[in-house]
């Protein structure tokens, strides 16, 4: 799992205006950020997104221009977006996380990756806020919160899956978002928070 930033005030308040007081004007640099978190993601040696994702640190800085980690010599890379409920995405009036999946696709297209964004999973029952849950509460809430759209599993074949979201807090939602997968390897993350 890699992050992109860490937690703090500033990434949390950009966070916010974007997600909760509509300024959508920051997906563009939001998802500049997160597409050096997918470009590591995307590049790491496959192993499974656990049940509880450790302490993590926060990789920064936008896709390397370096000759040994070119986008150019990757095999194509699908980023799926953990979706947010329903009523969040109501109420809201968009997807936060889809829309910075996208501008992190688009910017790594740019340089030369073969990147996509599929919404493949989507809410299957209702769940609490996660605000305020502790780590065991957070997963039992998840709990097989989440599965895929039909005929999604054939649309992931050929790519490298790389999860996306905007925190991660105790990694449930990464977790239960791999699980509805059935198993990916990577995931991305706009920001790590050490308090969760």
């Amino acid at each position: 799992m890699y992050g992109a930033l860490t937690y703090t005030d500033e990434a949390r308040a950009a966070l916010l205006a974007h997600k909760e007081r509509g300024a959508l004007g920051l997906a563009a640099p939001l998802g500049a950020v997160l597409a050096g978190a997918v470009l590591l993601a995307s590049h790491a040696p496959e192993t499974p997104v656990p049940a509880s994702v450790p302490t993590a640190p926060a990789r920064r800085g936008p896709p390397s221009r370096d000759g040994g980690s070119s986008p150019r010599r990757q095999a194509p890379v699908t980023l799926v977006p953990v979706p947010s409920m329903r009523r969040a995405v109501a109420g809201r009036g968009h997807d936060p996380v889809r829309r910075m999946a996208r501008e992190a696709a688009r910017v790594l297209r740019g340089e030369g990756m073969a990147v996509r964004v599929l919404p493949v999973l989507r809410q299957r029952r209702r769940v609490v806020d996660q605000s305020g849950l502790t780590a065991a509460q957070r997963t039992a809430n998840l709990a097989g919160a989440l599965e895929m759209v039909p005929g999604g599993a054939r649309l992931l074949d050929a790519a490298r899956v790389v999860l996306v979201d905007d925190v991660m807090t105790t990694g449930a939602s990464l977790a239960e978002a791999a699980r509805a997968l059935g198993g990916v390897t990577s995931a991305a993350v706009l920001a790590v928070r050490s308090d969760g």
